[in-house]
């Protein structure tokens, strides 16, 4: 089965890296390499009522269905294409009210199985690679994981049991494990979390750190778009991982969740680590390296405690925005607001005054943030996103030359692809 792109590349043999893709035919920066309809999908719960949940379309005047009055759609069509999946949640959710809180992975999980039945034959998604053949790393799963993992096999028996015939325990726990190393985040133009997926042959992808290609989302089908020019014969790399932090920052993440160690020229060099760590240039004693590996310790842990904060459902939205306030006053004391730790934070605390509807505040932060992004983000999709919202931002609140500067960068950085100089 032929797709759009995906005559112009093949799947090889990595060496040290196992699976990978090789480009067939030039690409230059922009082209589409090829283009993956999710294999299947799942809309995050905070998203619902906003977007269409079969086609993730945002418009106003969704119709939602009739039963579980959760689920929302453009239109019949839309409601019909999605009740093979939506059908497992909708009985439950009305059984269930208020207690339906499986997690977005579990649904995920649910959805698969239900599709592997459905069609057991190789789908569109799956030209280069094969959900079956997804990495688990079973062995290499800590403690932990093995929990999770267990955890969610738990909560998937337990809201699903009227619709899925189960596999056997062995079997979920592999899939669960497929699907954490493999699953993608569906995002939209400002790089905000919609949902949940599995593109398998966009899985393929071995990582680098300096990728020369960017998955970008239409809806639930993935685009793989070059963002530097690629010769035939050149492996084709995505990102796994937000590439804002420093090398050896990148490397945990990349053992914690793909168990392995990158070796790429950004890794080896480690060319931007020193800008992406600055340090207050106004004081008047430098601070130690133990302090700063003090700092850098404590901002970790600050980063992890706002994720798990965000998930608790009784976390007030100024509560978030005292962590990311509280942990800009105490970084600040050895950071400069261009260190990596400070434009988290920051861009944290944009996120959460766009979600008071505090647009003053989100604008104050969004301009301390993209500047620094130029310089620090390797990928122009993250700096076009922050000029978008600010663009948003500028037009809201009636400032319309700021705003249509912006737009304007936006443009620009998506035509020029790596780090455009505004």
């Amino acid at each position: 089965m032929i797709g759009e792109g995906i005559e112009g590349t093949e799947r090889v043999l990595s060496p040290g890296k196992g699976r990978g893709l090789r480009a067939l035919k030039e690409f230059k920066v922009g082209d589409l390499v090829f283009a993956c309809p999710a294999y299947t999908y799942v809309l995050t719960a905070n998203e619902r009522g906003g977007f269409c949940e079969f086609c993730f379309t945002r418009q106003e005047g969704l119709s939602k269905c009739g039963k579980c009055k959760q689920a929302y759609y453009c239109n019949v069509d839309c409601q019909k294409g999605d009740w093979p999946m939506h059908k497992l949640e909708c009985s439950a959710m009305c059984s269930y009210g208020e207690n339906w809180n499986p997690s977005e992975t579990v649904r995920l999980v649910a959805r698969i199985i239900v599709k592997k039945k459905m069609h057991p034959e190789r789908t569109e998604s799956e030209r280069l690679l094969a959900l079956r053949e997804f990495e688990s790393h079973l062995e290499k799963l800590d403690n932990e994981k093995n929990e999770m993992n267990q955890t969610d096999i738990a909560a998937l028996r337990h809201f699903y049991s009227r619709h899925l015939d189960f596999p056997e325990n062995a079997a979920l726990n592999e899939l669960f494990a497929g699907v954490n190393c493999n699953g993608f985040t569906i995002e939209d133009e400002e790089l905000s979390h919609l949902g949940s997926a599995v593109f398998p042959d966009v899985a393929l992808m071995n990582h680098s750190c300096s990728p020369n290609v960017i998955v970008t989302y239409k809806g639930t089908v993935a685009e793989v778009r070059a963002v530097q020019d690629i010769s035939p014969g050149e492996e084709i790399f995505n990102s796994y991982i937000d590439l804002l932090y420093p090398t050896e920052d990148r490397n945990e993440r990349l053992i914690d969740s793909y168990f392995f160690t990158c070796d790429c020229k950004e890794c080896t060099t480690k060319s931007k680590d020193k800008a992406k760590m600055e340090i207050q240039k106004t004081l008047s004693t430098p601070p130690k390296q133990k302090e700063i590996q003090k700092m850098v310790k404590y901002a970790k842990n600050v980063i992890e405690e706002f994720r798990r904060a965000k998930h608790y459902k009784n976390i007030f939205h100024n509560d978030l925005l005292e962590i990311c306030e509280l942990s800009l006053e105490k970084m600040g004391s050895i950071f400069e607001e261009t260190n990596v730790y400070m434009l988290h934070m920051m861009y944290q605390a944009m996120g959460v005054c766009l979600y008071m509807q505090d647009w003053d505040g989100a604008m104050r932060y969004g301009e301390k943030i993209v500047k620094p992004y130029r310089c620090t983000i390797l990928l122009f999709s993250n700096v076009a996103s922050m000029y978008l919202k600010l663009g948003r931002l500028y037009l809201g609140l009636e400032k319309k030359s700021l705003g249509v500067k912006a737009l304007n960068k936006v443009w620009f950085a998506l035509k020029s692809g790596f780090q455009h100089t505004f």
